[in-house]
């Protein structure tokens, strides 16, 4: 999709308005501006931003429908703001977003204040396990790290109903394979909406194995 039917998407899925299109088009502008200094996203993809980056983090919001400002998510190794800027600009949620890396984090903390986001989104520019443990009702991650990894990191920060929304690549099947092993909890693969080599787990009840 080209901008123009991303934005038409927005609308009929979300029922987004003018300003939040307008606030998505001067994010992807600071993100494609910034991408010259840095390696935020892969300079193949700046041609189809919007599908690839904004439409791809936005679909997380149709697993979970009935977050509003009262659910609190928490975004791993958010980068530049993908997929949690994009969720917090159409969303009407409080967000942590957490970076590590400074001048990553420098970026996003610029963008919040852009955007005018700073009532809603939280950024934690530090590694997740040095942060103080809290819970949240949605985890979401794209490319954070293998899944095993993540819910070692992670479970830390989820309650027992928590949902967690995790974008993956081809190797989603061995991955959850792997996780399995030492996880249990209900786990659902889905298809992502922009790529076909492209999946997005969802998981819920998740717990380390008590047959260890």
């Amino acid at each position: 999709m080209d901008r123009a039917e991303v934005e038409d998407w927005l609308r009929k899925t979300f029922d987004v308005s003018r300003e939040t299109l307008d606030k998505l088009a001067l994010y992807a502008d600071l993100l494609i501006a910034e991408n010259k200094n840095q390696n935020l996203i892969a300079p193949s993809t700046v041609s189809i931003f919007w599908d690839r980056h904004i439409r791809d983090s936005a679909q997380l919001l149709c697993l979970a429908p009935q977050s509003g400002r009262r659910t609190k998510w928490l975004d791993l190794g958010s980068g530049p703001g993908l997929p949690g800027l994009v969720i917090a600009l159409i969303a009407d949620i409080r967000i942590t977003l957490v970076e590590a890396r400074r001048r990553r984090m420098e970026f996003l903390h610029e963008a919040v204040a852009r955007l005018d986001l700073a009532d809603t989104v939280t950024v934690e520019g530090a590694r997740l396990e040095t942060l103080d443990a809290d819970a949240f009702d949605v985890i979401t991650g794209r490319a954070f790290a293998p899944l095993p990894k993540l819910f070692d990191l992670a479970h830390r920060f989820a309650h027992p109903d928590t949902l967690w929304i995790l974008l993956k690549g081809k190797s989603v099947d061995t991955e959850l394979a792997v996780a399995k092993a030492a996880w249990q909890g209900e786990f659902e693969t889905i298809p992502s909406v922009t790529d076909p080599d492209s999946f997005i787990i969802v998981a819920r009840n998740i717990e380390p194995r008590r047959d260890k």
